[in-house]
């Protein structure tokens, strides 16, 4: 689809991807950070899709081959995992197939933002982070991150993240109490979730890896649209069964399986706030 087509945003396109999704059974390899490991792949499998955590540099291109996305989360960075990321992301690009990057914590440290970088201008198809991270990522002023903690509201970090996305070509997915998402030029903003899901760990990484099992059926634009959406819905759902943050991830995960186009009604929104000029 070209910027200048009208995009499939509503809550009946996000439930249809879902079950294209589930159809699929996309195998999604991540590279991710120790602490999200366990519960992307959980996730994941909730969801309908099939995960692999796969890193090393000896395998990643070979297992890219077989795999419909890839998640490239830098979370728990050190040097002897940037050959296998880049060698992945590379890889994917020459196979046409979708990778996603999760700039964890991009700001908080020279190497860690410079790798980022690196890799936003790798070919990614999606990017997605929290305000500060975009806005760090996009080098905009004012990133105020803290650690891998966003800082800044996702609606300060608009503006960096349609400059993000026109510089790097992927489209950026911003994540916090309003999630967007855009491509440079057209808007989404999406509702859903709950205050409880940052006080849980590695809950926006399992996004990420949520984010590119439905790049491997859709769109990169309509795909972050419809992952945020039924991650935000499945989000609200889990919150609504908790007092706290700590078994969040279980009901999460109960809600994902169960994800279907009531619960998107009933906990999210869609809305188009610009289009292509």
């Amino acid at each position: 689809m070209s910027s200048s087509e009208t995009p499939r945003v509503s809550i009946a396109e996000a439930a249809d991807a879902l079950d294209a999704m589930r159809a699929a059974r996309p195998l999604v390899q991540n590279i991710t950070n120790y602490v999200a490991m366990t519960i992307s792949a959980n996730v994941l499998l909730a969801i309908g899709a099939s995960p692999a955590m796969v890193h090393s540099d000896a395998e990643v291109d070979e297992f890219v081959a077989i795999s419909n996305a890839l998640v490239i989360n830098i979370g728990t960075l050190s040097p002897d995992w940037l050959p296998g990321m880049r060698k992945a992301a590379a890889q994917a690009v020459a196979l046409g197939k979708p990778w996603v990057l999760d700039p964890v914590g991009c700001g908080a440290t020279k190497f860690r933002t410079d790798f980022a970088v690196e890799m936003s201008r790798a070919s990614p198809a999606i990017i997605r982070g929290n305000a500060s991270e975009i806005m760090s990522l996009a080098g905009a002023a004012g990133a105020g991150g803290k650690g891998v903690d966003s800082t800044a509201s996702s609606d300060a970090a608009l503006d960096a993240g349609k400059a993000l996305a026109k510089a790097s070509g992927a489209v950026v997915a911003i994540t916090g109490e309003t999630d967007y998402v855009t491509d440079g030029e057209r808007v989404v903003a999406i509702t859903g979730g709950s205050a409880l899901m940052p006080l849980s760990t590695a809950l926006g990484c399992a996004l990420s890896a949520t984010v590119a099992a439905f790049a491997s059926v859709r769109p990169p634009f309509e795909a972050a649209i419809a992952a945020l959406a039924v991650y935000g819905a499945a989000g609200a759902a889990a919150a609504a069964q908790v007092n706290g943050p700590g078994h969040l991830p279980a009901e999460l995960c109960d809600a994902l399986y169960g994800a279907d186009a009531a619960l998107l009604k009933r906990y999210a929104t869609i809305t188009l706030l610009e289009t292509a000029r």
